[in-house]
């Protein structure tokens, strides 16, 4: 990895976390569907009942406006078109698995809906619900999106047609993003510190909040765009849907303090005179979570444990693995405790009414996890592998029938490999695979003993042509790794790519398929996840989830035999750490500045954080009146050009 020993670029060796601003479309033609894959999503579409409209009477029930425009960020970015899904109309097109498409209609009713009275979500503001819960004096908020402009712009949208109320508490349901990045959009610190407005979120929340994405952010971040699809096109031949929701809003993101937590496992809280009962479900789909309802509404507010497909148990983007079996037990703690709710709501997707109807949809999603962990555990112990027990799992036809757990954003093939993962982790257990070649060495050596890329070629022509994508695909992975400017073997891996997205059910796989078809053709993108967008986020992360990241981002080679200590002082919260290297391993403790380091830097927590996100320039470092440097500037400038910068943009279907 490059590495400058400039002094003047102090600021951006010190940008360790790289960042997300949206890049354009990838460019490229996209094929066609072959007739093949016509035929398939033709017979596909004759297991499912495609036609049953009570999903779509529950998607547009209580509707009240549909926005128009977009919504656009403060440097004149549209984040947000509100008619870039327009073509998600009509029959299916030969270019999208029908069931998708029928889940991509769904997800298309987007706009300001009533669930019942005093209770409304605002849809397709973002790839989350925000949920508006009236109470005695104003707005009770149920998460709020992702991004600042996002939330900003469903509020207005929300007052605009049910009145301009004060928000008078926020319930954040867990610590994922797109259900709190929005905050500071819906309230300020000021206003919730002034007005004593209560934020409500479960144990937890905070911690995992900000130091989800901080470790292996930039790697997870450069996986998202392939399972978010951000830079396809919005088109039958490219993003569709993201199986939760319609995209996600890459703006300004931030955070607030929670005022109220919830410690127990069930617990009574009184929001502007609405009556909540709160109930603590984590390590299952978030380390923090939880569910509620709201017993005068006949009410359950299902959080993410509860969405209109099945989740995933291993984000194809990465995460640690979930808990499934945790996850069908908390399932069926909400059977118990649904009572005679007869609305059901969650933060993605559309609501159910009818007290049977959603204890079906409950026991379906209990049962879908609790199949998923028996039936993976049982072939376990039989000595399956993880791909045997991906490919011979299937749903029972009362579960696979269910469009409500059908795998949209989750999918059971790969759900069944996290649960073998959780248990037994990645090895499985065949010592050919204990210490295999690198895929680049090993590619090469299959290529020499095949005769070469063009035969491999060849052959994967013929797979293709009888509509075996899964072994073309293998075959040529192993050209394009091993002969990696073989043009032949990257456009067939391409086309190869999109039939495999035009079939995918599973919104997650199309758009992974196509942005590799993308990438073959185009190259990596030129954008990572950026973290500016991160500042009032990562303001409230502490200092000791940074220094973490920087200790992961050594370059333990380049560090051996180098022994540096350096003092990192943060003078606006009278913070001290010592940071030293020792062993090729990069150490810290909090602790008064040493006397035998190195170099001191000391600097205020702004300028910290905006270096971590790669934000800092030459006045907020170098001509900063807030930033001195003691001791050795050479030592300093040596110890930070040990820390790796990786801008998250690295190739993923070639090398």
């Amino acid at each position: 990895m490059t590495r400058t020993l400039s002094w003047a670029l102090l600021a951006a060796l010190l940008a360790l976390i790289s960042g997300c601003n949206k890049s354009p479309a990838v460019g490229g033609t996209a094929g066609d569907a072959s007739a093949l894959t016509l035929k398939a999503n033709e017979q596909f579409a004759q297991l499912l009942k495609l036609d049953d409209p009570q999903d779509f009477d529950d998607a547009k029930r209580g509707f009240i406006a549909r926005p128009t425009g977009q919504v656009v960020g403060a440097d004149g970015a549209v984040l947000l078109d509100f008619d870039a899904y327009k073509f998600v109309e009509g029959k299916s097109p030969p270019t999208v698995n029908p069931s998708l498409w029928r889940h991509a209609l769904l997800n298309a009713q987007i706009g300001l809906f009533e669930v019942t009275d005093g209770i409304y979500q605002v849809r397709g503001f973002d790839v989350a619900n925000m949920t508006l819960i009236e109470g005695k004096t104003g707005w009770i908020v149920v998460d709020t999106l992702t991004a600042r402009e996002s939330a900003a712009a469903a509020l207005a949208f929300a007052r605009k047609h049910l009145g301009d109320k004060p928000v008078t508490a926020v319930v954040f349901t867990h610590s994922h993003i797109d259900h709190f990045g929005g905050a500071l959009g819906v309230i300020t610190p000021q206003e919730v510190a002034q007005r004593k407005v209560p934020v409500v979120a479960s144990a937890g929340f905070m911690e995992e909040a900000t130091s989800e994405n901080v470790m292996v952010g930039t790697a997870m971040g450069r996986r998202s765009i392939y399972q978010f699809g951000r830079d396809l096109e919005h088109s039958p031949k490219g993003n569709v849907d993201t199986g939760l929701g319609k995209s996600v809003v890459y703006g300004t993101f931030g955070i607030l303090a929670p005022t109220q937590i919830i410690a127990q496992p069930t617990q009574d809280l009184v929001l502007d005179g609405v009556r909540f009962i709160f109930h603590n479900v984590p390590g299952a789909e978030a380390p923090a979570e939880m569910t509620f309802s709201i017993p005068d509404k006949k009410a359950y507010g299902g959080a993410e444990n509860l969405s209109q497909t099945m989740h995933n148990l291993l984000p194809v983007r990465g995460a640690k693995v979930r808990d499934s079996l945790r996850w069908a037990e908390y399932m069926q703690q909400a059977l118990d405790q649904l009572g005679d709710a007869d609305i059901y709501f969650g933060q993605h997707n559309w609501p159910i009414w009818g007290n049977a109807r959603i204890a079906d949809f409950i026991a379906k999603h209990r049962d879908v996890y609790k199949y998923t962990h028996d039936q993976s555990v049982r072939l376990i112990n039989a000595g399956y592998t993880p791909r045997e027990i991906a490919d011979t799992v299937k749903l029972p036809k009362s579960l696979g029938e269910h469009f409500g757990a059908r795998g949209y954003y989750g999918d059971l093939r790969h759900n069944v490999k996290a649960v073998y993962q959780f248990y037994m982790g990645a090895y499985d257990g065949n010592p050919a695979n204990l210490d295999p070649l690198p895929p680049q060495e090993s590619a090469k050596r299959y290529l020499e003993l095949m005769g070469g890329a063009d035969k491999v070629v060849t052959a994967a022509q013929l797979a293709y042509d009888k509509g075996e994508y899964r072994w073309a695909a293998e075959l040529l992975n192993q050209a394009v790794f091993g002969q990696s400017d073989h043009k032949g073997a990257k456009e067939l891996l391409a086309r190869t790519y999109e039939q495999m997205g035009y079939g995918s059910e599973a919104a997650t796989w199309r758009n992974s398929y196509l942005t590799a078809a993308a990438e073959l053709r185009n190259g990596p993108p030129k954008k990572g996840v950026d973290r500016a967008g991160f500042i009032e986020m990562l303001a409230q992360t502490p200092i000791e989830r940074f220094l973490e990241a920087m200790a992961a981002g050594l370059d333990g080679p380049a560090a051996e035999g180098k022994n540096l200590k350096v003092n990192l002082v943060l003078s606006d919260t009278q913070e001290s750490f010592v940071l030293w290297i020792e062993n090729a391993v990069l150490h810290f403790k909090k602790a008064p500045a040493a006397p035998d380091a190195n170099a001191t830097l000391t600097l205020t927590k702004p300028i910290f954080i905006k270096m971590m996100a790669g934000t800092a320039g030459i006045k907020d470092t170098l001509l900063s009146d807030d930033l001195k440097i003691g001791g050795s500037k050479i030592d300093l400038v040596r110890f930070f050009t040990l820390i790796d910068k990786a801008p998250g943009t690295f190739a993923i279907v070639t090398r």
